[in-house]
């Protein structure tokens, strides 16, 4: 008869290796537009355009299009103008020509191609072109021809370039920082001391106070936009690095609240109540126990905080004067870099992988004080 080693101490679980595939699973789907995003931020505008991230090691075909160069000479045909598609070098292969953009690739190369008026266009495939008018005027321009190539894989430093030596990015990146720290450290030092008095001190209407902080986690950041400029306009702070510290605050202490008094509530009382006993009064208590203790929670939240502030769009955008000076790192690219320029990919994905480095930096920072943190707490 078979024993299960399920329930042995030492003994791996039947559901571990269901466990590990689920966890590898969920690291390869959250890895796979990463590595996208990354293979895409060193493409240019047009491979993007053309073929998936997945397709940038092997040769894609593009069109492109390109005006005839020279003049054109008369001959018992009509009027022609002839050269090569790929400059005086000539080098690449053509795999499709068209006289018109909406038909780039209408031709294989060798052949010739039919178009309006009675012209026709040859290109072969080493990119050499005879185009034929035949009026009985020469014509006023050079028609634009167009053709498919395979184009080898590139890839370049480009985009970041233009994301790092962009004019202006400098000072975006300082008010990112002006923004982003001031509006992390506030409210984690208002959130601290409500937390520790929601948790630890007895007075009227605290669960009241509780359920509303609770509530105000599903009031949904876009309602308060408007009156909240409107309160800043009043009393004289409005578009200002004031107003978007104080927004970013307000938005941020209803879950640093809740997230920091939940936390306070599960420390040791045995600990609290002998300090209390011997004389120590509440603002000793929580600067030279609860905080201490708590120091994993508040360095949870601030790496929250930090991320959500440094990549923040919606607020930086209402609550910030629209003058360049005054632009985050966000607002400087989608308003100036992505604004001039459509959907340059390209940019965006280089964009993303610049404005995540100093988040990636505070995280592991913080995280390698969150483990202190943790292993302190264990031990008083």
């Amino acid at each position: 008869m078979s024993v299960s080693d399920d329930g042995i101490a030492g003994a791996k679980s039947s559901l571990s290796l269901v466990t590990n595939l689920s966890v590898i699973f969920l690291v390869v789907l959250w890895l796979i537009p990463t590595v996208g995003l990354l293979v895409s931020s060193f493409r240019d505008r047009d491979a993007i355009s053309s073929s998936g991230w997945w397709n940038a090691p092997f040769a894609t075909e593009q069109n492109f299009a390109a005006g005839a160069e020279g003049e054109f000479t008369q001959t018992p045909d009509g009027w022609v103008i002839e050269g090569n598609v790929f400059g005086e070098d000539g080098s690449g292969t053509v795999t499709a020509f068209g006289g018109r953009r909406a038909e780039p690739t209408a031709f294989q190369p060798g052949t010739t191609g039919e178009l309006v008026r009675g012209r026709t266009l040859t290109m072969e495939a080493n990119g050499d072109y005879r185009y034929v008018d035949p009026g009985e005027d020469a014509p006023r321009r050079n028609p634009t021809l167009y053709f498919g190539t395979q184009v080898p894989p590139s890839f370049s430093t480009d985009n970041y370039e233009t994301i790092l030596f962009s004019n202006g990015m400098d000072v975006a990146f300082i008010n990112t920082l002006t923004v982003t720290i001031p509006a992390t450290i506030i409210p984690i030092l208002i959130a601290a001391f409500a937390a520790y008095a929601l948790a630890w001190m007895d007075f009227p209407f605290r669960g009241t106070i509780i359920a509303v902080i609770v509530g105000l986690l599903v009031v949904p950041l876009q309602l308060a936009l408007v009156p909240m400029l409107t309160f800043h306009n009043d009393i004289g702070i409005g578009q200002s690095f004031y107003g978007i510290w104080f927004a970013h605050t307000g938005f941020g202490l209803p879950l640093a609240i809740y997230l920091l008094r939940n936390y306070m509530v599960g420390l040791p009382r045995d600990i609290i109540e002998s300090a209390k006993v011997d004389g120590a009064t509440d603002f000793q208590v929580f600067t030279k126990i609860v905080l201490p203790l708590s120091f994993p929670a508040l360095a949870s939240f601030a790496i929250f905080q930090f991320l959500w502030t440094w990549n923040d769009l919606l607020v930086a955008k209402v609550f910030l004067p629209s003058n360049s000076d005054s632009w985050v790192m966000t607002v400087k690219i989608a308003d100036d870099l992505l604004g001039s320029r459509g959907g340059d990919w390209g940019i965006l994905a280089a964009a993303a992988f610049v404005s995540i480095a100093v988040p990636l930096i505070v995280f592991f920072t913080m995280q390698r004080y969150l483990v202190r943190g943790l292993l302190a707490g264990s031990v008083k």
